[in-house]
């Protein structure tokens, strides 16, 4: 418990190193043995446990918890609505990708990403709905994403969504969700061979074109037998009109709601951005490879705690500002979800009015042309 919450603290205050953490935690010692009798560690103690303790650990406190928070506060796991194109569709809908943190030289031993660099991954798969994940895997960044897309994806049940950047676009991984019954939309990959065997009508002026298409080269054809879907859109991104083609599996959407599908796979990079922004994943305290996964695993549970209490307390601001005001209010002895439910509550002040006409007597606008006053006399020149 005493190494979980010194992490937890690491994350939430955004800790640069084990002293920094230990030495803070030891300033209210009194304040925290109040938490199931937790202690302040010491530095070579908290160092040691993160070098030797197994990080799967972590990884099923997480889990654990998760569970937990979705059995008391059922509507936390229910998530929002699709809006838009993908409004009716009444299915579970998944997205895939994966993020890297820059790691220090002396990760090297386990972490080499090229020659003069160290990089740790984690792969994940998150509910679009409830933006909360259901798989991730902690690694090295040696790996490519598409090694990853099958553990990622083996629990998808028959007629969910997944949704994918062009780097997932393999032959036999995409067989393999077809035969499952999942619907996938990909982005295409840039080298990808076809043969064109049909031009689907549509009306919509943003879609430049929707295809039905079988495989040209013979390996990928042995590997995906079947025609594929191809839709060609025009979809905003930043502001900007961007052309982008996408690869499905299913004939029967409109080719906007593919787009659109395709558009709601960036929850993922907010997901992602969220974490980056918020917790301490730019500095690690430990440099072996059960180090960064013990720090990557209980910064994921603290950015899921803060999604809770922003749940609960119908935060209506940045999530950055939410994490930004717990980070504030750790020490102080107050009810956090009241504040929180009560913060930025207040109207703004009200600016006075300033009218550039000249004001008058009530009822006597029509027959007044003067201003009011006596008219100042000019001194002699």
């Amino acid at each position: 418990m005493s190494h979980v919450l010194s992490l937890l603290y690491g994350h939430f205050s955004k800790s640069n190193s084990l002293n920094e953490i230990c030495d803070a935690l030891r300033l209210h010692e009194a304040d925290l043995s109040r938490i199931r009798g937790v202690t302040a560690p010491k530095r070579n103690t908290f160092s040691n446990a993160n070098r030797t303790r197994n990080p799967e650990i972590a990884e099923a406190l997480y889990w654990q918890i998760l569970k937990s928070l979705q059995t008391a506060c059922p509507s936390f796991g229910q998530g929002s609505k699709y809006g838009g194109f993908i409004s009716r569709i009444k299915r579970d809908i998944f997205a895939i990708d994966s993020t890297t943190l820059k790691l220090t030289m002396n990760c090297f031993d386990w972490a080499r990403h090229r020659r003069k660099k160290a990089a740790a991954k984690t792969h994940m798969r998150i509910n679009i709905g409830n933006m909360l994940p259901c798989v991730a895997v902690v690694e090295d960044a040696a790996h490519h994403d598409s090694t990853r897309g099958d553990a990622l994806c083996a629990s998808l049940k028959d007629g969910d969504i997944l949704l994918a950047d062009r780097a997932y676009v393999k032959f036999d991984f995409l067989n393999a969700l077809s035969q499952q019954g999942v619907f996938f939309v990909l982005r295409e990959k840039k080298n990808m061979k076809y043969t064109v065997l049909k031009n689907n009508d549509h009306k919509d002026p943003t879609i430049i074109s929707d295809e039905t298409i079988t495989l040209s080269l013979a390996g990928s054809k042995n590997k995906y037998p079947e025609n594929i879907r191809r839709v060609t859109a025009i979809v905003k991104v930043n502001g900007k009109d961007v052309q982008m083609s996408f690869v499905t599996n299913n004939f029967k959407w409109s080719p906007r709601t593919i787009a659109e599908l395709y558009k709601a796979r960036w929850i993922i990079e907010v997901f992602f951005k969220e974490i980056k922004q918020t917790l301490q994943l730019s500095d690690f305290i430990g440099y072996n490879e059960n180090a960064v996964k013990w720090q990557v695993w209980i910064g994921l549970l603290a950015h899921l705690l803060i999604r809770f209490a922003k749940h609960q307390s119908k935060w209506k601001l940045s999530f950055s500002r939410l994490a930004g005001t717990i980070r504030s209010a750790l020490w102080m002895r107050i009810d956090l979800l009241e504040t929180l439910i009560i913060y930025g509550t207040a109207d703004p002040p009200k600016r006075p009015v300033v009218f550039a006409q000249q004001l008058y007597f009530k009822g006597f606008e029509a027959y007044t042309s003067n201003t009011m006053g006596q008219p100042l006399s000019k001194s002699p020149a």
